[in-house]
């Protein structure tokens, strides 16, 4: 099976190697399902705390972050630093520390078993304790035009095709933090980008705002959403309509962009875990879930401030929590 590895470094890449089939025992003392953030830096403390965790990527390293072209608001790096840098940094200290990174998917958990039972693309696992990390996945407009035109003019990942667009004008669908930034990403690449935002006002932090209405290369169509991607073979343009004056108008574009959110990635866990009505697990202030032996952390659990830091703190902290939760029950195992 091929897993995706958009936007990790080479040597990322490398580091990590598909599971084996019998190089690992029956029964793990924790596994942390998901690599971004908050599973890296779960595994970091766990493997500091000599619980041996073994971290299971999914299809993807590093979640939401590796797709993200520049990190400005994480402590330690003034400059900035590109989402897939800290990525290959946080893994590189996880696997300094003795944590075991497979590239392999989850399939099923079955948590009324004891130790955890779990399966993925490669084989089958045991643990005592597990962090779920799972994070969020690319919320998607659902108009007509966008599946079929995936990967010809339609895009959730700026870092990853912004090069196919160089001198061309596109538009990217979003107000928040992921909108402008991506938006002032593919300036480097587009002749004009255009940000169609529902509202009159953007949910973005100021600073962020400040850039984008600084930036010549921006305009914003206000209080209109996209109700369908148009083109045949590739993106030509959208339909928009404002909902304020009920206009419907066509607007040429050769891109559409779409940063309006993320969906918690839980679907895995229905019917064993509390959800809430948007699908984020639920969990106490130590980040156990409703089963005792599991937490979670990250943006699977998070729909508040869904930020690096916040997702790594509650990797750290949930981390922290199964060493003394283990250490309580006597389960720590050689």
């Amino acid at each position: 099976m091929e897993f995706s590895l958009v936007g990790v470094p080479e040597e990322t890449k490398r580091s990590v190697t598909p599971a084996e089939s019998n190089s690992e025992p029956d029964v793990r003392n924790i596994i942390i399902i998901g690599s971004g953030p908050a599973g890296l830096a779960a595994s970091l403390y766990a493997s500091r705390a000599h619980l041996d965790p073994l971290l299971l990527t999914g299809d993807d390293i590093g979640g939401q972050v590796s797709l993200t072209s520049e990190v400005e608001n994480y402590p330690g790096f003034p400059d900035s630093i590109t989402g897939p840098e800290l990525v290959q940094k946080m893994q590189e200290q996880a696997e300094k520390f003795g944590t075991v990174v497979h590239i392999d998917t989850v399939t099923a958990v079955n948590l009324e078993s004891y130790p955890f039972k779990l399966s993925t693309y490669e084989r089958d696992y045991k643990a005592r304790a597990l962090i779920i990390a799972t994070g969020a996945s690319h919320r998607k407009l659902n108009v007509p035009g966008e599946e079929r035109l995936i990967g010809r003019g339609v895009s959730y990942c700026a870092t990853c095709d912004g090069w196919f667009f160089n001198g061309k004008e596109i538009v990217v669908v979003g107000g928040g933090d992921s909108a402008l930034e991506e938006g002032i990403f593919l300036t480097r690449f587009a002749s004009k980008v255009t940000i169609i935002h529902r509202r009159d006002e953007l949910r973005a932090g100021k600073t962020l705002q400040k850039r984008a209405f600084n930036n010549d290369k921006i305009d914003f169509i206000w209080n209109t959403v996209v109700e369908e991607i148009v083109g045949d073979e590739k993106v030509n343009g959208v339909r928009l309509h404002n909902r304020v004056t009920g206009e419907d108008s066509f607007f040429p574009t050769e891109g559409v962009f779409v940063f309006i959110g993320h969906t918690p990635n839980s679907q895995l866990f229905e019917g064993q875990l509390e959800v809430d009505d948007h699908g984020y697990l639920v969990v106490d202030r130590h980040y156990m879930t409703s089963k005792e032996g599991v937490w979670a952390a990250g943006e699977v659990a998070d729909s508040t401030f869904r930020q690096v830091i916040t997702s790594a703190g509650m990797g750290a902290s949930a981390a922290i929590m199964v060493e003394r939760w283990l250490g309580e029950k006597e389960e720590i195992g050689a």
